[in-house]
């Protein structure tokens, strides 16, 4: 998914927008989404990052909603959780399952609404930074902040052979299921094991290719990244100082509202 992700902030026209300009739209985001007392400001924050990614970053609708379910179901679990066993206040509604009683109450269906809200913008800003800007500018970016070098190269590293990795997996899992290595139980579990150690082997041979490779390319502990300069434009700052503004007046005059 990460590859496919990538591939789109490649092709994406916000990609040629500042990085360090969507940075901060990010930030913003992320800040007004664990802030907000109410779940209106993140819920407008998300949609508006998600018009930016459909709309202005051309991002196909159905594969952007595709990619939401899953951190999208583990917020509904979560809230779930908080809906029936905690808060206080008056009933909303219950139900036995099994002579247990399930009741939600005025608290927790403002609490789980609010989980809901902070967990959707907060992806949703994470997905506009994941498919306007590809992984390689981000750690160019992160070399400008003065992080650890070797933080950054181990990052990079660590992307990039995820991917390799990967497909050696799904290659070799491919083999044993066509020789119905996962048939049943044993089968799977032996196939599974057999995987996971050609795996590691495969890891290990990687590693000292990488090492014979940087060394021949006479590496001296520092990597060379392409970063390049794209002035923030008059009507882009404009833009995005209208943006903060407008949703710092709905996160203040929203504050006090409540689902039930």
């Amino acid at each position: 998914m990460t590859t496919l992700l990538d591939d789109y902030a490649l092709i994406s026209p916000l990609r040629y927008r500042n990085n360090w300009l969507k940075l901060i739209i990010v930030a913003f985001g992320l800040l007004v989404g664990v802030s907000s007392s109410s779940p209106v400001a993140p819920i407008l924050v998300a949609l508006s990052m998600s018009f930016a990614i459909v709309f202005m970053g051309k991002t196909p609708l159905k594969l952007y909603l595709k990619i939401l379910t899953a951190p999208f179901g583990f917020a509904i679990t979560g809230a779930v959780v908080i809906l029936f066993f905690f808060g206080s206040g008056s009933e909303i509604f219950s139900f036995n399952i099994f002579g247990y009683p399930f009741i939600a109450n005025s608290d927790s269906v403002n609490m789980a609404a609010l989980v809901i809200s902070r967990t959707f913008g907060g992806m949703c800003c994470l997905f506009f930074l994941a498919f306007t800007t590809p992984m390689v500018e981000l750690f160019a970016v992160l070399k400008k902040t003065r992080l650890p070098e070797s933080f950054i190269e181990l990052s990079m590293l660590i992307y990039r052979y995820i991917f390799v990795f990967l497909d050696v997996a799904m290659s070799i899992k491919y083999a044993q299921t066509i020789r119905l290595g996962y048939k049943d139980l044993k089968s799977s579990i032996y196939s599974f094991s057999m995987l996971v150690s050609t795996l590691f082997l495969r890891s290990w041979e990687q590693g000292e290719k990488l090492y014979l490779a940087m060394d021949s390319r006479c590496y001296n502990g520092k990597m060379m990244l392409f970063d390049a300069k794209r002035p923030i434009g008059f009507s882009e700052l404009i833009i995005t100082s209208l943006y903060f503004i407008f949703i710092l007046i709905i996160f203040y005059f929203t504050k006090n509202i409540s689902v039930v």
